[in-house]
């Protein structure tokens, strides 16, 4: 019964993220969401610009500080190892949909680009790439263990899970963290760039080169010189920008 109960909660775990997500892509873009980004301001800027921040802030706490080791070490000494990535999946989605329910419009326009330009088409479509490349790079790794399915159906089936193995399958050849690349692009790439939108960009931008030293930091331990080796061969996040550094 328990490993049924296991089960259910990663499937619908799984779904309440997938159709979180879907919003968050409808609620940067602007496109077929009741509550979007962009919006009438209700309250001052400055305090518009605190709640703000500090939502970006807390969902960079929870996403990256339950993702290190040290955390999941001490976290399933509570909670089963077949939910533990689960539970980190929903508690993301939670801070994410936190993120658009309490996001505070904040007015103003950085740039604006007509629909009768070309631009307008090239910047969305770099958008909806940016989107793609973010859910083939779930794919080309595993989708289904980073997302927690495969752990909690593993149990169901009385199956050990086995340990991650290192492999770098197409965009990982390119760049080594092509999901947060698509993530940025989706965020950047956009047609009208307000000021609430600029906000959101920059925390997200942020928190995403602040996460990836310390998720590097967890691989170069777990996989060390393999690791060492493909970090000093293949770009960050920028496709053929080839920077010599040590982390």
């Amino acid at each position: 019964m328990k490993r049924i109960f296991f089960f259910l909660y990663g499937v619908l775990t799984y779904l309440f993220f997938f159709g979180t997500f879907l919003y968050f892509i409808g609620f940067v873009g602007n496109l077929g969401v009741p509550n979007a980004i962009d919006g009438t301001p209700n309250v001052p800027i400055f305090q518009a610009l605190f709640i703000n921040l500090s939502l970006v802030l807390l969902f960079g706490i929870q996403h990256s500080g339950m993702a290190r080791q040290s955390f999941k070490s001490w976290w399933t000494k509570y909670i089963p190892q077949s939910i533990e990535r689960s539970t980190y999946v929903l508690a993301s989605t939670m801070m994410l949909a936190l993120i658009m329910g309490f996001w505070e419009p904040m007015g103003g326009v950085v740039w604006e680009v007509a629909e009768t330009s070309v631009l307008y088409y090239v910047l969305y479509g770099i958008f909806f790439l940016g989107w793609g490349i973010l859910f083939l790079s779930t794919f080309l790794i595993n989708h289904f263990e980073l997302f927690g399915l495969q752990q909690v159906y593993e149990q169901l089936k009385r199956k050990e899970f086995g340990s991650i193995s290192f492999k770098t399958p197409f965009l990982y050849k390119m760049v080594r963290h092509p999901l947060y690349l698509g993530f940025l692009l989706g965020l950047w790439a956009t047609p009208s760039m307000t000021i609430t939108h600029l906000v959101l960009t920059l925390g997200m931008t942020l928190y995403v080169f602040a996460g990836i030293r310390w998720e590097e930091k967890d691989l170069k331990q777990h996989f060390g010189e393999t690791y060492h080796q493909y970090a000093a061969k293949v770009p960050m996040i920028i496709p053929f920008l080839k920077l010599k550094k040590n982390f």
